[in-house]
């Protein structure tokens, strides 16, 4: 029985040792890829639902780490035997052409964004994200529609089965709710052939279940933010250095403006790494010579999370010697804060259609139904309920305008995990709600749901 694998049953609870020794990753695809998949009647959607609510949900998995305090690199150790164990190889991630995207705030509009323009080339888009909003199958998706229910149960079932098996002769624990999706979401993506896959980071970065991915075609950094202070730190720089942790040696990378301490460490990180890392200019440098750009998000501050889709975008499509990447404006190289800027270029006809038609549930959206009007955004970090709050302020000023009658205002509220909830609501002050309505985190289904 191996060092490491002695190490990863004492962090994780995880055995990887069957009672005649050490069982070698590429002997288990082998075992498990002989095997025909398991068909068992009655196994519905709901049911796979079900079962997967069953896996430790993720906060309890953020516990666990916080208790456990070990060597964070065993969770990436965990992940890749589990990824053994389902029956594919790291290696096999390479075939999916990752776009791969951090940040605390706005790395899930970037990746809608990405997704989007990407899309509009005619290609065939993968796409994971989290948290979802109403049913766990928008984390997992094809083309910009979450999968099928069918798809959904047939890949869910065929992967818990195959980490089933596993326990009879290594005791592995089924892997806890995020990294299952993110396996299945790998397995899913491989079997639909897709041409990209836009992965978006749970928690982190360095150690974050999607790091296994080795060789991204690019990677990039959103806005940084306080948050999950007890697993990244307590300071922009500590969590600078997590973010960080995604790049690649000779990946390109890119990242919006973030304050000077944290750029420090992200710039420093990227040396280290040998990752070519690029500054993106702001969206303003690429409208010149051109008519503004129009985003299918609203809010200001998704300019920031466009200009870094745009670059993302364009260097997957020079990387893949894609024709239609745009045309590089003549400029000469600059640098900002020690980095250097991205180049700028002319958006194609695609970029502009990708932005424009981005839809993204739940972010800076706004639904009309009769006479209730609908204002929806997601928010967990101080600054983000701060621009949450101008979005909101600045679009019922200009529904006031149209409609000019009486309104009554009532807040709908739902916090998740150990955030300071009292300090979130007080910064919602300013849009003056007569009501206030607390939801509870649920995720239980009835037969009825579709969750």
């Amino acid at each position: 029985m191996s060092q490491a694998r002695n190490h990863l049953r004492a962090a994780l609870s995880l055995a990887a040792v069957s009672a005649r020794g050490a069982t070698t990753r590429g002997a288990v695809r082998r075992r498990l890829s002989a095997r025909p998949v398991p068909q068992e009647p009655g196994m519905e959607y709901q049911d796979a639902v079900r079962m997967l609510n069953t896996l430790q949900t993720n906060a309890g998995y953020l516990e666990q780490v916080k208790r456990q305090r070990g060597d964070p690199q065993t969770q990436l150790e965990a992940m890749e035997l589990y990824l053994a164990l389902s029956g594919l190889q790291v290696e096999d991630l390479n075939r999916l052409n990752i776009i791969h995207v951090t940040g605390t705030k706005g790395k899930g509009s970037t990746c809608a964004f990405t997704e989007h323009i990407l899309r509009s080339y005619g290609l065939k888009t993968g796409f994971f994200s989290s948290p979802h909003l109403v049913q766990v199958r928008e984390r997992i998706r094809i083309n910009g529609q979450p999968i099928s229910p069918e798809l959904f149960t047939k890949h869910f079932w065929r992967l818990y089965h195959r980490l089933e098996e596993t326990k009879d002769g290594s005791c592995v624990s089924m892997p806890p709710y995020f990294r299952f999706l993110t396996l299945m979401a790998f397995h899913v993506f491989l079997q639909e052939k897709v041409d990209l896959a836009v992965v978006e980071v749970g928690i982190g970065g360095a150690y974050d279940c999607t790091n296994i991915i080795r060789k991204p075609v690019v990677c990039g950094v959103s806005s940084l933010g306080i948050d999950h202070t007890s697993l990244l730190g307590d300071t922009l720089e500590k969590i600078a250095w997590q973010k960080g942790g995604i790049f690649k040696q000779g990946v390109p990378a890119f990242t919006v403006l973030q304050p000077k301490g944290p750029l420090a460490v992200l710039r420093d990180r990227a040396q280290e790494i040998s990752c070519p890392l690029y500054l993106c200019p702001p969206l303003e440098a690429l409208e010149e010579g051109g008519p503004p750009l129009t985003l299918g998000l609203e809010g200001e501050h998704q300019r920031s999370n466009a200009a870094l889709a745009l670059q993302l975008a364009h260097c997957w499509l020079q990387q893949q010697d894609h024709r239609g990447a745009g045309e590089l404006k003549a400029s000469r190289p600059s640098f900002l804060r020690q980095l250097p800027l991205a180049p700028t270029f002319q958006p194609t006809f695609q970029m502009r259609l990708g932005l424009r038609n981005t839809e993204w549930p739940g972010r800076t959206q706004v639904l009309r139904r009769e006479a209730l009007t609908w204002y929806l955004d997601g928010a967990h970090t101080s600054s983000s309920v701060q621009a949450c709050v101008r979005w909101f302020r600045q679009t019922l000023q200009g529904s006031l305008r149209l409609s000019g009658g009486p309104e009554v205002r009532v807040l709908l509220f739902n916090s998740t995990g150990d955030r300071d909830s009292a300090a979130l609501l007080k910064l919602l002050q300013p849009c003056q709600f007569d009501y206030a309505v607390f939801c509870p985190n649920l995720i239980e289904v009835s037969s009825t749901d579709s969750a």
